[in-house]
């Protein structure tokens, strides 16, 4: 069975037990593909993507409900009033 990795670099599980600082390291800021026995176990990210990937991921979902909602009817409001 074959299975696609989604990035250029690949790190077995023993190699990441052994030393995973060094494997992380060896990425330069890039994910890393995880292995177990030559299957994608997960990915590793640096924190720095994944706090971008979830604010990506926010900012998708706050579009959709801008979408969602932008049909509705609007209601006037004066400052005074709140």
């Amino acid at each position: 069975m074959t299975t696609r990795i989604l990035t250029e670099i690949a790190a077995s599980i023993t190699e990441l037990k052994s030393n995973p600082m060094k494997v992380v390291s060896s990425a330069h800021g890039d994910p890393i593909a995880v292995l177990n026995r030559n299957e994608p176990a997960f990915y590793c990210i640096p924190a720095k993507a994944y706090e971008l990937l979830m604010e990506k991921l926010e900012d998708l979902e706050l579009l959709a409900l801008v979408d969602e909602r932008k049909n509705e009817p609007s209601i006037a409001v004066s400052i005074d009033d709140l």
